[in-house]
């Protein structure tokens, strides 16, 4: 993206952006990439860079663990396999092992299914591939401390066994010198000491021409005397000459496994880069949770939707001191491409205008935003800014003079990829003829289809916002009771300066505001008041709105409630007809339960009598229902004759009769809400509630 000027990343803060970023970088690589933080103006690489910082943000939300823990620079090590004849040190082996280890790690994290979940984050090992040989070579020359091994080569295991063998016939040797010296009186330490790499005893100085060797030394006192005894010097030398071997062997183990290790040289710095590019991801995400940063939309064209807008640097500052702070709502496309922000002074509007350009530079550099994730940016491949005193000294201009000379550049280098930024329009000249110059300079770049926002006092450029086709005001709310600015963007409406209102509250005295107002023109007077009493009625609108917005939302909850009513009492009535249709089914169930017993019962009479076509009669009135009602009342006068119904509880023992078919029978048995009762020989079970307690008429024998 072109800047105008070059100062606009100042400006527009984004340095700080690039300094924040650059904390949470634990790699040179990382910080590097975010001290020089490009701005993308291709939509593929910015998808990329935005998926990829929201995917690794995903992880930290949900605490998946990501191996990219390798953090050490080894851009100077990995020159060396470059260069022939060069040596690595074992502890440079060792950072290329942890590198390549690393790197196996992260190969591995990226199964099949996390490829496709985290395609984003599996874009930057593409084209490179895992290479074990490294890992193998280091590990048959050094351990994990970067000493190489004994078998590293056959030479070397037996140099070390015969120096093993020899320190330890010098060591004995030493022991016995230092105890006859020590009987003798002559030592001043009856530690052993080494002196140029040779093994030596330490005796007090007037006592050195007593004692066989050859002198190393003295200390700083001179008190003390470094001799290396006669008996240790032929074993000092074989030692002295078997550690020269060994040195020269490791050397050329360690020269050996360079060259070999040289062969992956590109690979190497390909790993190399490859963890830097993670930790700067995950860099832009830990920086992302800091303003609480989202993924948003992102179309190939010059368009601007945001939605709940903060800037982030001032939603950080505000989080520290637990303060909140005011979101901005604003869209820019085709129909709107220019919008007017004017109202009174330290009410939002730089602010407002440093929101939207900072945050569209951060999302063309692959940063996450604070803004909902349904907002849209477009992308812009210039970006132009005019903000704050222009005055040049080096070239003497003006104020105004250099506010010309950048809207000169403005209208002669905008196009339909331009985005614009102009605070104060028009300031710094008379009010009539700056206010002209700012009609045509806003006229010319809206001609030009460059889209942007302008911030304004000007009363003229509100007028035009309204009449333009493609320039829309809007104001900086203000509360003109307490006096304080809002911090809200209104779109659509002009704001007022409040400027007379604010005298007011501040206790200017009334007589010179009046005095004020009578040199202001009658017209403009009356438009600014007019501006201000919209603003105000439009304030008590949007409270009224929220009201029956809070009211509606009442309603819609007690509609919800009544229709879960609603739908109980028809579930309730569902119920009761299963539960009728049920007593139904029931009823129909014990009538053939009564058929089966009084069949059973016929039988046994047909068994027992001789009047045969009694019994026919009975079993046909039975089961063709001939004359049933008259036989139900027969039967049921019978038994009224024979028993009274005294009610009371149903108890096992007592006579009872049975709603239903006016049968009389003993209660035997009480189970539950039934109850078994003997009929004649048959036993049966009846509901408790179709059963009533009788007893037998008492006879007259008159």
């Amino acid at each position: 993206m072109k800047l105008f000027p070059e100062s606009a990343v100042v400006q527009l803060e984004f340095e700080k952006i690039k300094t924040l970023l650059e904390t949470h970088c634990k790699t040179e690589f990382a910080r590097l990439k975010a001290k020089d933080l490009r701005i993308h103006t291709r939509l593929s690489f910015i998808e990329l860079e935005l998926r990829q910082t929201h995917e690794y943000r995903q992880l930290m939300q949900h605490a998946i663990y990501f191996p990219n823990d390798f953090v050490l620079n080894l851009s100077k090590d990995l020159k060396l396999l470059g260069i022939p004849g060069a040596v690595m040190s074992g502890e440079q082996l060792v950072h290329i092992r942890k590198l390549a280890e690393n790197i196996s790690n992260i190969f591995r994290w990226f199964d099949t299914e996390r490829r496709q979940v985290y395609g984003g984050l599996a874009t930057v090992i593409e084209g490179t591939y895992y290479e074990k040989a490294i890992q193998t070579l280091i590990n048959e020359v050094v351990d994990e401390q970067g000493v190489v091994l004994d078998n590293a080569s056959e030479d070397l295991r037996k140099i070390r066994m015969s120096l093993f063998k020899k320190r330890s016939d010098l060591r004995r040797m030493f022991e016995r010198v230092i105890q006859k010296l020590n009987k003798q009186g002559y030592l001043a330490d009856i530690e052993e000491s080494f002196l140029n790499g040779r093994r030596v005893v330490a005796v007090f100085a007037e006592q050195k021409r007593m004692i066989k060797g050859i002198l190393h030394g003295e200390s700083d006192t001179r008190k003390t005397a470094f001799i290396e005894p006669e008996e240790t010097i032929e074993l000092n030398n074989e030692v002295y000459s078997l550690e020269n071997e060994e040195t020269r062997e490791v050397y050329r183990i360690l020269r050996a496994l360079t060259a070999k290790l040289s062969v992956h040289a590109d690979l190497l710095k390909t790993y190399l880069a490859i963890t830097g590019e993670y930790d700067f991801i995950r860099a832009k995400a830990r920086f992302a949770q800091d303003y609480n940063g989202e993924y948003p939309v992102v179309v190939d064209k010059a368009h601007i939707h945001l939605v709940n807008a903060y800037h982030p640097l001032l939603y950080i500052y505000n989080k520290r001191l637990e303060k909140p702070t005011i979101p901005v709502s604003l869209t820019l496309d085709d129909k709107n491409r220019i919008l007017v922000i004017s109202g009174p002074n330290a009410g939002g509007k730089t602010v407002t205008m440093k929101t939207v350009g900072l945050t569209q530079m951060m999302v063309q550099s692959g940063l996450l935003v604070p803004v909902h994730p349904s907002s849209q940016f477009g992308i812009f491949k210039q970006l132009m800014i005019h903000i704050g005193d222009t005055q040049s000294l080096e070239f003497e201009l003006s104020t105004y003079s250099s506010h010309l000379k950048n809207m000169k550049h403005f209208m002669e280098t905008a196009n339909g990829k331009t985005l614009f930024f102009i605070d104060e329009l028009g300031s710094g000249s008379d009010p009539n003829l700056g206010g002209a110059f700012a009609e045509v300079i806003m006229e010319e770049l809206a001609r030009k289809h460059a889209m942007g926002i302008v911030t304004t006092h000007y009363l003229n450029l509100k007028v035009m916002a309204n009449k333009t086709p493609g320039i829309i005001n809007g104001a900086m709310a203000f509360d003109e009771m307490s006096l304080m600015p809002m911090y809200k963007l209104i779109i659509g409406k002009p704001g007022s300066s409040y400027t007379f209102s604010i005298a007011e509250r501040i206790g200017l005295d009334k007589r010179l505001i009046n005095r004020a107002r009578a040199l202001v023109d009658e017209n403009h007077f009356s438009l600014d008041k007019l501006l201000n009493r919209t603003e105000q009625d439009l304030r008590e609108l949007e409270k009224k709105e929220k009201e029956l917005n809070k009211l509606l939302k009442e309603n819609e909850r007690l509609k919800k409630e009544m229709e879960q009513v609603m739908d109980k009492e028809k579930h309730l009535q569902q119920v009761e007809l299963l539960r009728q249709q049920n007593k139904i089914t029931e009823d129909r169930i014990e009538y053939l339960k009564e058929m089966d017993r009084k069949l059973k019962q016929i039988l046994i009479e047909w068994k027992k009598t001789d009047d045969k076509e009694k019994v026919m009669k009975e079993m046909f009135n039975l089961l063709f229902k001939k004359d049933e009602h008259k036989v139900v009342n027969k039967l049921q006068k019978k038994i009224e004759s024979k028993f009274d119904e005294i009610g009371g509880d149903i108890q096992v023992g007592i006579k009872v009769k049975m709603k239903r078919n006016h049968q009389v029978g003993e209660v035997i048995e009480i189970r539950g809400k039934r109850a078994v009762v003997k009929i004649g020989l048959l036993p049966m079970q009846v509901d408790i509630k179709d059963l009533v307690v009788v007893k037998e008429k008492i006879v007259n024998p008159e």
